[in-house]
């Protein structure tokens, strides 16, 4: 439960899911969920489409999760696509469905989005968003953050300031995007609490199972790619299943050195696909 994480009883496992953009994919996700709650993770999160363009879907999946499931469910709220009566419409819908969390977002911009559009947005950052969310409703509230820095940001130092902004505005924890060197995420986790952010830090896992992911990996997270998992992709990335196997290891090897080390939370990009996720868990 996420009050375990919020507490620092123990290290968490979370999961990430996304609405399926397909009919038909979107009524499959409801049993690859039902896998997903065997593993018994602590809580899922939903996302949404760039500009909250599946923002209904994935209210339906939260509730999914919380009611039927049964496990504590976090809903993605994002920045870009959305004015103050839309987050109050969806906080309101979200409320009748006995969902409390709420990971907000500044959020990609759709490539379709005009210029004017996206710069007279409401809500300008995230830490505005958490800001009104706070002080207009009752949601225990999450925040994102980049260990290597957001790759709008002109510093790793100023993206450190305006995380901690973040926080201070409500961000109750946070989940880091995904990341291949668990060094990097040690230095960023040493140098926000040197900073004075001590709310709980989840770290985001994605395992590469496929030579052509990587590079889209990359674009969204602006993440670096160690040695190793080159010289992995290198190696196995014209053969599917090794891949897929070398993928799950390496995965695996950073999240069992990020439980020794101590780490608040796991949260798995599960990417929707069940398989792959329930080989991680298997072994950690």
């Amino acid at each position: 439960m996420i009050k375990d994480l919020l507490n620092k009883t123990k290290t968490s496992l979370s999961f990430e899911v996304s609405p399926p953009k397909t009919e038909e994919e979107f009524q499959a996700i409801f049993g690859k969920l039902d896998v997903l709650a065997a593993l018994k993770p602590d809580f899922i999160s939903c996302t949404y489409g760039a500009g909250g363009s599946n923002t209904g879907k994935t209210i339906e999946i939260a509730s999914y999760i919380q009611q039927h499931l049964h496990i504590d469910t976090i809903a993605h709220m994002t920045c870009v696509g959305f004015k103050q009566s839309d987050l109050q419409k969806n906080c309101e819908l979200l409320e009748k469905e006995g969902i409390h969390y709420i990971m907000a977002l500044r959020g990609d911009r759709p490539q379709a989005m005009k210029d004017e559009q996206f710069n007279s947005r409401e809500f300008l950052y995230a830490s505005d968003m958490i800001r009104y969310l706070k002080a207009n409703t009752s949601f225990t509230l999450a925040g994102a953050c980049y260990p290597e820095k957001h790759y709008e940001a002109e510093s790793f130092e100023s993206d450190l300031m305006h995380l901690k902004e973040k926080v201070e505005a409500g961000a109750s924890f946070l989940t880091t995007q995904l990341f291949f060197d668990n060094d990097t995420f040690y230095r960023f986790r040493e140098r926000a609490a040197d900073i004075g952010i001590t709310v709980p830090i989840c770290a985001g896992i994605m395992p590469i199972i496929s030579a052509n992911q990587i590079s889209k990996s990359i674009n969204l997270s602006g993440s670096s790619v160690p040695k190793e998992l080159e010289n992995m992709i290198d190696k196995y990335g014209k053969n599917k299943e090794d891949m897929r196997v070398a993928g799950i290891d390496y995965a695996v090897r950073q999240i069992l050195d990020l439980k020794e080390h101590g780490v608040d939370g796991i949260h798995i990009y599960t990417m929707n696909w069940p398989k792959t996720t329930a080989e991680i868990v298997a072994q950690i």
